[in-house]
Parts: C-alpha cells; sequence; structure tokens
C-alpha cells in the first residue's frame, strides 16, 4: 500500500495547488455565511474527489489493471493519454496568462460566490473538484496508479484516501486558518487570493507541465 500511496502522492500535490478553487474558498470565507459555507465546500471537493476514484477502481478491477504484478497494458494508454491532456492544459494555461500590466480574469461564477447557500457551496467543491479538466485528469491518474498494482481493494480504497486528503489540502487550509484566527487571516487570505489570481494560469502550467511529463514517461516505461 505503502508504493500506492507514493505513485498517487506527486497527483494528489498537484490536485491540492489549484489556484481557481483557493480563490473560490477564500472568498467565501469573507461572506456573512463563512462558518456554513466554507467547510461545506471542503467536504464538497472530498466527494467529488471520492466519486472519480470510486468509478475509476470499480472500473479498473474487473478490467484487470494489474497483470501478474504488474500495470496491465490498458493502464499504461491510458496513463499516456491522461498525461498527453496535462501537457495540452499547460499549453493553454500558459499561453492565456496574462501579460504585463493586464489585470488576471477569473471566472464570471466568482461574482456569486456573497450569494451561496451550504449546498451550493457543497455543489461547487464537488464540481471543481471532478469536473475541471485539470482535477479529473489527475484523480483518474491516481485511481489507475494504484489499481495497476493489484492490491486488495481494502488498501485501494485507503491508498486513494489518502490521496483525497492530500488533494484537499489546498482548500482545506484556509478554512482552517478562518476558524482557527477568526477576522485576523483576512488580511493573510486577501493576500493570498491576490497573488493566486495573478499566478494561476502559471501555477497551472507549470504543475500540467510536471505531472503530465511524468504520467507520458511512466506510460512509455510500462509500453516498452
Amino acid at each position: 500500500m505503502g508504493e500506492a500511496i507514493g505513485q498517487s502522492l506527486p497527483l494528489a500535490i498537484g490536485v491540492a495547488l489549484s489556484p481557481v478553487p483557493i480563490i473560490a474558498v477564500v472568498l467565501m470565507l469573507t461572506t456573512p455565511r463563512a462558518r456554513a459555507n466554507g467547510p461545506a465546500f471542503v467536504l464538497g471537493w472530498l466527494v467529488g474527489l471520492g466519486v472519480v476514484g470510486a468509478i475509476v477502481l470499480a472500473l479498473a478491477g474487473p478490467g484487470g489493471a494489474s497483470e501478474q504484478g504488474q500495470p496491465a497494458t490498458w493502464v499504461s494508454w491510458l496513463k499516456l493519454l491522461l498525461g498527453l491532456g496535462l501537457l495540452l492544459v499547460a499549453v493553454r494555461q500558459f499561453r492565456g496568462r496574462p501579460h504585463q500590466g493586464e489585470e488576471a480574469s477569473l471566472p464570471k461564477w466568482m461574482g456569486a460566490i456573497d450569494r451561496f447557500a451550504p449546498g451550493q457551496a457543497l455543489g461547487g467543491g464537488a464540481a471543481l473538484a471532478a469536473a475541471n479538466p485539470k482535477n479529473l485528469l489527475l484523480a483518474v491518474g491516481a485511481a489507475a496508479a494504484i489499481a495497476q498494482l493489484g492490491i486488495p481493494g481494502g488498501q485501494q480504497a485507503v491508498a486513494y484516501a489518502v490521496f483525497a486528503v492530500i488533494g484537499t489540502l489546498g482548500v482545506g487550509a484556509p478554512v482552517v486558518l478562518y476558524f482557527a484566527t477568526g477576522t485576523r487571516s483576512a488580511e493573510l487570505l486577501g493576500r493570498l487570493k491576490d497573488w493566486m489570481a495573478h499566478n494561476n494560469a502559471v501555477i497551472m502550467a507549470v504543475l500540467c507541465l510536471v505531472i503530465g511529463v511524468k504520467l507520458v514517461g511512466d506510460a512509455l516505461s510500462g509500453l516498452t
């Protein structure tokens, strides 16, 4: 199981460092419903990652993700496709980065965050974890990396749970800081939001490039 956790750890860090969701949860913590919406968003994030993992692990078992302790060929092809997908995301993010003097643009739906109810925060967290292209590719890649080792189902679930928890640290840290320090965290969270908004595209491009290259390398190693 340790090897499974090690295989998925870089992908979990890639999920955790997700600028737009972190900005979203920081904005929620500035609203009157912060104490309800912040935890709801984090819970939704965990649920979203959990659903993706459950589906992939359920399909990978009957699909024979492991052949005599070695990754099945289809798992290597899946990693190759996921890696190429991340490289494409990296190129698009880098090309769309704000240039000198330009303001970074954020999704329009963020303007409605101050009107979110806890249910909307929960759904938003789940959607950003599971439907965001970068996070979806990473979660699928992590589940496939765990399944390919052929360990028992219970150990697979634990390994993926570790991945999901680590992948939640990015959106969970501002919520923990808010509850620990209250209004004193406002200035720090504000600076974090501004920095991530300005550097969102570059952060995403670098993460997707590094992890995409890793997945492509793992895939080519498995295929050869």
